[in-house]
């Protein structure tokens, strides 16, 4: 470690020793080579994928509006033909379960595959990576460029890649607000500038997080924040897939020549080129063995079939491979059996039993909501020939984005009948309070409070249908 102090860096002394040592390591940029293979068409497919989709939907129309919109202010959640509200949160929760339930099963089964392929972090870091590229060159132009001094071409390179960015991430911005506010409309204020604060905050906010992660942060946010890395371990077992390196065929690694057989001198299939570092995203070596670090990219995959390729060797000397398969407990084709195992076969069964019921209950899903409010000022009231009469008012929410006429009854008493309130039509996605009066013979009301109930059906679709319970008073 270098003797000089870095300016602004506190610095602490060895118990017994005289030598200084820095709190923090300065933060080196790292240059990652770029590699072509199986699994690096993989990635770029899954961001193209999830980059088509994350500024694509708002763009897209259904039935006159914005097919996926999150309208907090009305509190109405459109996905498709189907539109969500408060009261149903708990598909919502269950959304959730299944991610964190998932995220569990894919762990067990082959290590951190979100992390390398969808991830936001990775996706964002990638695309800017690209931008790059295609203006400062492959890595070792851009660290030539790092290290020459500021003239006309450092400037207009660097300068043009940082305009990229930030339209990049202003683009980013306004595709996460358009979720929130219909894109066409968002996009219409941001022309003559007359968006809402609250609009201008998450579209800055949002782009600055993303050009700073993404620009810069890259590796450090998953080495130092995404908590994922810290607790991936407990997720793992020695029969998951993870990428490793087969040291008992790569080791002793060396340079050799093709000439000579490189066994007889004592070296393994490793010819220690270092390619799978360099193309590593965080910069660590593989060969080292697994380390939270690692992000499962299987870039160092790609590499090192490359180079295996080339010198004549079988590939595989980095793969997707179990800690007990490259120590010898078994053979790669017995992988499959130890893979999916009582702990990822528990949790397959788990998540397929939620989903099932998750998709039934949507599907059972009824899209209309009633409350009864009673009326406190006129609870009870005696009418003509001796009747009782109850008022109340009926809470209806049409959920559905089509207009619907119901018709509503009420059961419970012998005789009660309804005087006034038994139809009422409502516009898609409205509320109304709509007032029923009840009326009873005194002889037919048992005790001072009876429980009744409200039936309320949809005139054009029988199966949209609730009840609501409530109590007529003597």
């Amino acid at each position: 470690m270098s003797d000089k102090k870095p300016e602004g860096i506190p610095i602490i002394k060895d118990a017994g020793s005289d030598a200084e040592q820095s709190l923090y390591a300065v933060h080196e940029k790292i240059y990652p080579r770029a590699v072509s293979g199986l699994f690096n068409y993989w990635r770029i497919a899954l961001v193209v994928v999830t980059q088509v989709i994350f500024y694509g939907l708002p763009w897209i129309n259904w039935n006159d509006r914005q097919a996926v919109l999150f309208d907090l202010g009305a509190r109405k959640f459109y996905l498709f033909d189907m539109v969500f509200w408060p009261q149903d949160f708990i598909w919502f929760a269950v959304i959730l379960i299944l991610s964190a339930l998932g995220l569990f099963l894919f762990t067990a089964i082959a290590g951190r595959l979100w992390c390398g392929y969808a991830c936001p972090q990775t996706v964002y870091t990638e695309l800017f990576m690209w931008v790059e590229g295609w203006i400062e060159g492959n890595y070792k132009k851009q660290q030539k460029l790092n290290a020459m001094p500021w003239n006309g071409e450092k400037i207009l390179r660097r300068g043009g890649k940082h305009l990229a960015w930030i339209l990049l991430s202003l683009w980013t911005g306004f595709s996460f607000v358009a979720y929130f506010t219909p894109a066409t409309e968002l996009w219409r204020e941001m022309l003559v500038f007359d968006f809402g604060p609250w609009e201008a905050f998450w579209i800055f906010f949002y782009a600055f997080t993303t050009w700073g992660f993404a620009g810069f942060m890259r590796e450090q946010v998953c080495k130092y924040m995404c908590p994922y890395a810290r607790f991936q371990s407990v997720m793992f077992d020695t029969d998951t897939l993870i990428i490793t390196y087969d040291y008992k065929r790569g080791e002793s690694r060396g340079t050799r020549n093709k000439s000579t057989d490189y066994k007889a001198q004592g070296l393994g299939d490793c010819v220690d080129c270092g390619i799978c570092v360099q193309v590593c995203p965080t910069g660590i070596d593989i060969r080292n063995g697994l380390q939270y670090m690692c992000i499962g990219c299987a870039a160092c995959v790609d590499a090192c079939d490359q180079v295996m390729e080339k010198v004549g060797y079988p590939k595989g000397l980095i793969r997707y491979s179990t800690q007990n398969a490259i120590d010898g407990l078994y053979t790669d084709k017995e992988i499959p059996k130890h893979v999916f195992r009582f702990r990822t076969l528990f949790y397959i069964a788990i998540v397929s039993i939620i989903t099932i019921v998750f998709f039934y209950t949507l599907a059972m899903r009824i899209p209309m909501r009633t409350d009864v409010i009673r009326d406190r000022q006129t609870l009870s009231r005696e009418v003509e020939n001796g009747q009782i009469e109850n008022l109340y008012q009926l809470r209806i929410i049409n959920m559905e984005n089509r207009a619907h006429r119901y018709r509503i009854s009420a059961g419970g008493i012998d005789g009660m009948r309804m005087t006034v309130g038994d139809e009422v039509s409502i516009a898609p996605l409205s509320t109304v309070n709509h007032n029923v009066v009840l009326r009873a013979d005194p002889a037919a009301l048992k005790r001072p409070s009876q429980p009744i109930t409200f039936t309320i059906q949809a005139e054009e679709n029988a199966a949209i249908v609730r009840e609501a319970k409530s109590s007529f008073l003597k």
